[in-house]
This record gives C-alpha cells, sequence and structure tokens, in this order.
C-alpha cells in the first residue's frame, strides 16, 4: 500500500450478487421469465472499495466471507482490483449474498442475505483498530451488524479519523452516532427515514445538519446530488446525462469516488462532480464492482462533458 498517502478502509459488506434480468420488476405473486443471469461480486461495503481502489487510491477492506464456494472468488476479486485484504477473513458458514432483480430500463430491487457479514463483530473492528486509525478515511454502510458500525464510529472519532456513512440499508440509528459522521450520503428513500417524506432536499439536508453532522450529500439519481455543509455552504452538483442499463452499485461508487476525490483535497463541489462521473459512467454498464471506472475513463469523460 503507498505508504505516502492515509488509506481509505472501508468496512462493510461483501456479498455474491445474484444477477437476473428482467422486463419489469415483478409484482407479489406475479412470476416472470427473466432474459438473462449472471453472479458478480457486490456488497455495498466492497463496492466502494473497488470503486476507490480502480481511482488508483490506496485502500484496504476489514470484512467476513464464508468457507462456501463464493468466499476466495470475492477475496480474489477485491485483490484483483487493488484493494488491501489483509483484513478479510474467512469464516465457516455462508458468505452474504444479494439476490439482484435489474429491469431494462435500470430500476432495480435487491434482497441482502447477510452471512459472513452478520459476523462481522465489533470484536473484528477491535482487532484492526491499528488500521483504522491510520486511515484518512473510513467508510461504512448499514450492511453490518449495527452494534458494529457503532463501535466503528466511536472508533475513528476517538482517534479523529473521518467517517463517511451512507445509511443503507436504512435503519434507525441512535442519535449520539450523527456527531461522529463526517459525511451522510442517503438517496431520496433512506433520507425519509430520517427527515420524513416528502421534503425538499434543501430543508431535508438542513434537518440533518441538525442533529451534529458535518456534512451531507443527499443523493437523487438523475436529478443529481445535493450537497450541504454545516459551515453554511450548500449548492446541487447536476447528474450527467447518460443513457442507464444497470443501477446496482451506482450510490456505491460515488461514495467511493467522493471520497477519492475529498482526500485529494478537492473541495465538497468539485468532489461530488467527481464522483457524479464516476457514477455516470458505472450505470451504462452491467454488475456492481465490474462497472466501477478506473481514474482515466473519469477524467476521459469530465473532459467531454466540460
Amino acid at each position: 500500500m503507498d505508504a505516502s498517502r492515509k488509506p481509505i478502509v472501508v468496512v462493510g459488506s461483501i456479498n455474491m450478487d445474484l444477477v437476473a434480468r428482467t422486463p419489469t420488476i415483478p409484482l407479489a405473486g406475479q412470476t416472470l421469465i427473466g432474459t438473462g443471469f449472471d453472479t458478480t461480486p457486490g456488497g455495498k461495503g466492497a463496492n466502494q472499495a473497488v470503486a476507490a481502489a480502480r481511482l488508483g487510491y490506496p485502500v484496504a477492506m476489514v470484512g467476513r466471507v464464508g468457507e462456501d464456494v463464493f468466499g476466495q472468488a470475492l477475496v480474489d476479486n477485491l485483490a484483483a482490483a487493488g484493494v488491501d485484504t489483509d483484513a478479510v477473513e474467512r469464516v465457516p458458514g455462508p458468505s452474504g449474498v444479494a439476490p439482484i432483480l435489474v429491469a431494462d430500463n435500470g430500476e432495480n430491487s435487491i434482497v441482502v442475505v447477510p452471512g459472513a457479514n452478520g459476523l462481522v463483530t465489533p470484536g473484528v473492528v477491535d482487532s484492526h483498530a491499528a488500521l483504522l486509525r491510520s486511515a484518512g478515511m473510513v467508510l461504512c454502510q448499514l450492511e453490518l451488524p449495527l452494534e458494529t458500525v457503532v463501535r466503528t464510529l466511536a472508533l475513528c472519532a476517538g482517534a479523529g479519523v473521518p467517517v463517511m456513512l451512507d445509511p443503507a440499508p436504512a435503519a434507525p440509528l441512535p442519535e449520539a452516532i450523527f456527531a461522529q459522521v463526517a459525511w451522510f450520503t442517503p438517496n431520496e428513500t433512506e433520507a425519509a427515514l430520517y427527515v420524513g417524506p416528502g421534503l425538499p432536499p434543501e430543508d431535508a439536508a438542513r434537518q440533518l445538519l441538525a442533529r451534529g453532522l458535518q456534512g451531507v450529500v443527499l443523493k437523487r439519481g438523475g436529478e443529481g446530488a445535493y450537497v450541504a455543509l454545516a459551515d453554511g455552504r450548500a449548492a446541487w452538483v447536476p447528474a450527467f446525462k447518460v443513457q442507464a442499463i444497470d443501477t446496482v452499485g451506482a450510490g456505491d461508487c460515488f461514495n467511493g469516488a467522493f471520497a477519492v476525490a475529498l482526500l485529494e483535497g478537492h473541495d465538497p463541489f468539485a468532489a461530488a462532480r467527481f464522483a457524479s462521473a464516476a457514477a455516470a459512467i458505472s450505470v451504462t454498464r452491467r454488475g456492481a464492482q465490474a462497472s466501477m471506472p478506473t481514474r482515466a475513463e473519469v477524467e476521459a469523460f469530465l473532459a467531454e462533458h466540460a
């Protein structure tokens, strides 16, 4: 790992995505004939780690996979993308899996089965405390046990390490942890759990910041992202217009790229534009980690859309 730059450390889920393509997302009780099927590495934590690593930034992953047929393949895939996997442990039982339906219009429906991710305990975080303390930023999501996320935030707060928390899948959070989060990055549905439905993004961001957060990015898909800081600065960062074929992992791609750009010294609004470009590229490709762009691809895309 590049010792000259503090790494991004991702504490999160590592899954194998079981992706079925279908004309539309089926209704309850409805059976459809699918048009394709793939197994592809996923998990919000692993997706974010690969997104950052593909951009050439040093990344380490803390997590667990099972001793099933998927476990070694998941570790190998992370390593191939440039992610340090020394803190990824194999444990008895199944790896995490996520059956995913992807419709022709790019919409998706996902069920996450935690498997080994459910065994990432606070003790696992403590065993890698030195790695977390060495980080430039730690990325968390909510596909691990909540007590593990809470422990990660407390450890990072004590070490002065900023944390980006992607509250997905959305779940109630202890009020005390908001003050320990540097960047809170919900999408529209997730934000509604914390501020109520129907609020304009500007009002939602204000309510979230009032709970002690340092920065908020409200990810709004094709509308773009609303970035708001505790110091009062706020702005919309518009999305790039592309033909989406698969939105799985796009939010994770945004988070990984946003963290990279912030750690490279960009202001939050420029960082969000960089992240939006990375996410725009990702939705034009199938798969979660398979869709994550390289640094050269993002820079070429930005030059083309200057």
